[in-house]
């Protein structure tokens, strides 16, 4: 049965949102012919677009869908989410503003840029760019999934209104790049803050307050199967610990997460996103809340990720509901055309620049970046249609595992150039290798891995020992090609370059 109150409602913000993002081309305008300011927006957003277009970079539709559904399938695990996401400021703050000096002083718009310019090695920056785009896919996939489960609450059945908002996404995303998702993550952020607020207001008056909501979680989630807990017991601690410290160390490290950062107007600009950020957190807190309260409604959803659009749909007058679904629908816009845009700047600039025709112009590249987008973006959509949905969350537990094998290359060479390339491309594949074989051995189904160590058993997240296993293959292979004299390669960046006389903050 189609809800078309809510459905009226939804059209017209998703109209409203169409046209934000074509109007976006003749916002801070620009030469969008170029790659910089299509695939960066001129590095010119000040610090409230940041916020708006990192907050809608990081807290993305699946976020919306799969925090609350992890809640509501496994309890306090779910809340693994809240200290990786308050974690991850500190490392903004400290990391991220170095990235952007010596970014914006030699003209680099991707982490494999960085990277060749570091290490002078094609090959690493061939390795960091195909990891970002092997990471950014699925996660392209799973905002699709997230749009899915709200089109089919409201009603839609079939493929075509999914297929008509990824079209239009495309357009606009073609044609104003970076400004298109950024001025869209202010409407879409605004959305989702009122839908969270009032959610966490009414849904508990609704349902007898937060004490009755807890109490019958913590009298429901142990039934599940697997069985849930209100409260992590001691053999869950590592598990816990490894998987918000693995995915804060990696959730900087996408592409479309550093094209967020490489598009502000300064380093200042980052530090006070830093700052800012929290805010969401908070945020994510009362949303992750949503799947204890899905629980006290008693709803059996088939798939834990309808929990949300069932919840709503129950507790909520059809109007308010379509605000809701919108929410989540242009949170589902706004990360994808980011990531497809980071995935396109990666080939643009580190297989087609590099490999295919190297003595492209800039315009040149902007037109492959462009196309390249489609292409993507055309990809994600077949994948959802013709796999089913748990494959995309299978790749993506792959995704993080493969993204944080990465900052050996871009986080400490920072910092340091200790590390020889050679070692970091070798420990770049043993955490590959290392990490995709724990997840294979887990059938995909976690990225949790029991380590075995003599007879101690320590489960933890799978990208976090292959991290380990990393540094270690890279350290070992350092000091042996120092030894025997191997060249490191020139390094085409100096100490000034990261610091803030390489660029004043506007």
């Amino acid at each position: 049965m189609v809800h078309w109150t809510t459905l009226i409602v939804f059209t017209v913000l998703f109209l409203f949102v169409t046209v934000v993002g074509f109007v976006a081309s003749k916002w801070r305008q620009g030469d969008l012919g170029m790659l910089s300011e299509w695939g960066l927006g001129g590095r010119r957003f000040g610090t409230v677009i940041t916020w708006f277009l990192l907050g809608g970079d990081l807290y993305t539709a699946y976020t919306f869908i799969a925090v609350p559904a992890l809640v509501f399938a496994s309890g306090a695990l779910g809340f693994f989410a809240l200290p990786y996401t308050l974690m991850v400021f500190p490392i903004l703050f400290l990391v991220m503003p170095r990235l952007w000096s010596v970014a914006k002083k030699h003209g680099y718009i991707t982490a494999a840029d960085f990277v060749k310019g570091r290490y002078e090695s094609g090959g690493l920056a061939l390795a960091v760019a195909v990891t970002g785009v092997l990471a950014t896919l699925p996660y392209i996939a799973l905002q699709l999934i997230g749009m899915q489960a709200v089109l089919g609450s409201m009603g839609l059945q079939g493929n075509l209104p999914l297929i008509i908002a990824f079209v239009i996404l495309a357009a606009y995303d073609y044609k104003s790049g970076l400004r298109a998702p950024a001025l869209i993550a202010v409407v879409k952020d605004s959305l989702i803050y009122i839908t969270v607020i009032v959610a966490v207001i009414v849904i508990p008056a609704r349902l007898g307050g937060f004490g009755h909501i807890f109490q019958v979680a913590a009298a429901a989630l142990p039934t599940h199967t697997p069985p849930g807990t209100l409260i992590i017991g001691p053999k869950g601690y590592t598990a816990y610990a490894t998987l918000a410290l693995g995915s804060t160390l990696a959730l900087l490290l996408y592409p479309h997460s550093i094209t967020g950062v490489l598009g502000s107007s300064g380093r200042n600009v980052i530090k006070r996103n830093a700052a800012l950020l929290p805010v969401y957190s908070i945020m994510l807190g009362f949303l992750a809340l949503l799947g204890y309260m899905a629980l006290a409604a008693g709803l059996h959803p088939a798939s834990a990720t309808d929990a949300v659009p069932l919840l709503f749909l129950k507790e909520f007058p059809s109007w308010f509901v379509g605000v809701a679904f919108a929410a989540i629908a242009i949170g589902a816009l706004v990360p994808a055309a980011i990531m497809s845009i980071a995935a396109s700047n990666l080939f643009t600039r580190n297989v087609y620049r590099e490999y295919i025709r190297p003595q492209c112009t800039d315009k040149d590249q902007a037109r492959v970046a462009k196309i390249t987008s489609l292409v993507v973006k055309l990809g994600a959509l077949v994948f959802v249609l013709g796999l089913p949905a748990t494959m995309a969350i299978y790749l993506q537990t792959l995704g993080g595992i493969w993204i944080l094998q990465t900052l050996p290359a871009v986080v400490v060479g920072l910092y340091t150039r200790w590390f020889h390339r050679r070692g970091l491309l070798l420990g770049w594949l043993a955490g590959m290798l290392v990490g995709t074989g724990m997840a294979w051995a887990e059938a995909f189904k976690t990225s949790v891995y029991p380590l075995h160590l003599g007879g101690l058993v320590i489960p933890g997240y799978a990208a976090v020992w292959a991290l380990i296993a990393n540094f270690a293959v890279a350290a070992v292979v350092t000091v042996i090609m120092n030894a025997a004299g191997v060249a490191k390669g020139n390094d085409g960046t100096a100490e000034v370059d990261y610091e803030d006389s390489a660029m004043p903050s506007l």
